[in-house]
């Protein structure tokens, strides 16, 4: 399996004249799970939305790279076309567009020269419903529409799946779930693992990174990157708390 690498280095972002993100650097690799941790308020989500290339958030400089291929100037589906899936704390609903058809056509833009059939690909839609408790008839509902916020969470979830993108990012995918439906959620997050999907799971907390184990772990704090470390690093974390950050940087170097 050939290795993808998602660069995103030397970081600065702004939203009008607010300065968000801080020479923020992370690299993922194939295969690889990071967890982005850190209080509300830090930049977590502002990186998600950077890297998808939402305009609202205004790159000052650094670089954002799949492969060596620039991103910054590309428009948000030439990112996705890019193998690049963001899925956000509060999914998008859609009314009137329905659920398979919207992600038929997405399918078909990532993998343009993959035959599709049609009857076959509705068949791994709902199988895969199946697997995450949700009803087959959802394959015909418009996207996300009058759905549960732990429904729409498990679609995310699903697309990811589906999709097969080189990297995903997961803005609180935890948040708003019970324990049943995180455990499912994480199997399907192992899985895009195993397919050789980079990750970037972003969280305030450890609950999710018991199932999921990280290979490392970020803490954002105020914008900057305030340590970096391999996986055990999540459950220090919760053992010391974010305060522990205060007053400036520690090591953030990966050991």
């Amino acid at each position: 399996m050939d290795s993808n690498i998602l660069s995103i280095k030397n970081l600065n972002v702004s939203i009008g004249d607010k300065e968000i993100l801080k020479d923020v650097t992370i690299t993922v690799k194939s295969g690889e799970v990071h967890a982005l941790m850190g209080p509300n308020g830090t930049g977590k989500s502002t990186l998600a939305h950077t890297v998808v290339g939402s305009v609202r958030y205004k790159v000052n400089s650094g670089e954002l790279q799949i492969n060596g291929k620039k991103l910054n100037d590309l428009q948000v589906y030439e990112r996705a076309r890019e193998g690049l899936f963001v899925a956000f704390q509060e999914p998008v609903s859609v009314q009137g567009l329905r659920f398979i058809n919207y992600l038929r056509t997405a399918y078909s833009s990532l993998h343009p020269d993959e035959k599709l059939e049609y009857k076959k690909f509705v068949e791994e839609v709902k199988e895969l419903l199946k697997y995450f408790g949700l009803d087959s008839s959802f394959v015909d509902r418009g996207l996300n529409e009058g759905l549960s916020g732990g429904e729409k969470k498990r679609m995310e979830a699903l697309q990811m799946l589906i999709l097969k993108p080189k990297f995903i990012i997961l803005d609180e995918i935890d948040s708003g779930l019970d324990v049943d439906a995180l455990k499912v959620v994480s199997k399907a997050i192992s899985r895009a693992k195993e397919n050789g999907a980079g990750i970037i799971i972003i969280t305030h907390y450890q609950r999710i990174l018991d199932y999921i184990k990280p290979d490392f772990v970020h803490v954002l704090i105020n914008g900057r990157i305030a340590e970096s470390g391999k996986g055990d690093l999540a459950k220090l974390i919760e053992e010391r708390g974010y305060e522990y950050y205060k007053g400036g940087e520690v090591d953030a170097k990966i050991n």
